[in-house]
């Protein structure tokens, strides 16, 4: 069983190894070639979103305090290059913070900085798959990521979305690494005990996936719940 979360520090290896990934992929491949989970982007349209994403959270690290989105910045002619420095001052900053000191964030946990370690390592390794890279995740760590669905952004969906109606509790369960979630129905649904139920069966990375609407291999899925909860919009 993995325990979720990490201590924030331990999330900066699993960061520079992902952001590397991520600007090798931008070195490496078509800056036109299509990215299948966002539609109508380009390569390089997701390599200038993530860039501006690391950007935008650097400057939330260093102040604590809200920051506008700029994501219209543009990286010039050499976009591997920009994004590289986009994830450096990201991981300068985190590795400069107190993880405990007061922050703005999002999410539905504890406003401290620590949120945005492990926030800027899932955001990377979805856009990592999205960007079609070879890149294996550790399934610790996309174990994390569903978790960080569900115990962080979950309670705040109302911030984009409509509250998912569940007929009944839903168990998702990481075949790879034995994790277990029971989401509940509510104003919004919450994790909670263990529980009879609908289920959702499949190797972590593929729930991450699934659970920010990226295809990939279909889970196994029982009952009206697990169908309605997959399909409902969870995160931003």
């Amino acid at each position: 069983m993995t325990t979720m979360p990490f201590p924030a520090r331990d999330y900066l290896p699993v960061l520079r190894e992902l952001t590397g990934a991520f600007a090798e992929v931008l070195r490496s491949a078509d800056p036109a070639a299509p990215v299948p989970d966002c539609a109508g982007w380009t390569l390089a349209d997701l390599g200038t979103h993530l860039g501006n994403v690391h950007r935008w959270a650097t400057s939330v690290v260093i102040t604590g305090e809200a920051q506008r989105q700029s994501f219209e910045d543009g990286p010039g002619a050499d976009l591997a290059s920009w994004y590289a420095e986009s994830a450096h001052g990201l991981l300068a900053a985190l590795d400069a913070a107190n993880p405990g000191d007061r922050c703005w964030h999002f999410g539905g946990t504890e406003k401290t900085k620590a949120f945005w370690y492990r926030r800027q390592v899932h955001e990377t390794a979805v856009h990592l798959a999205d960007s079609g890279s070879a890149h294996v995740l550790d399934p610790a760590v996309a174990a994390d990521g569903v978790d960080e669905v569900l115990s962080t952004l979950l309670p705040r969906v109302t911030r984009w979305h409509a509250v998912p109606r569940l007929p009944g509790p839903v168990s998702l369960r990481a075949t790879d690494t034995g994790d277990v979630w029971t989401v509940h129905p509510g104003e919004p649904p919450a994790l909670g005990p263990a529980a009879d139920g609908a289920t959702v069966e499949a190797p972590a990375r593929d729930l991450l996936l699934r659970l920010w609407k990226r295809t990939g291999p279909d889970p196994r899925v029982e009952g009206a719940a697990a169908a309605a909860l997959l399909e409902a919009p969870l995160t931003p």
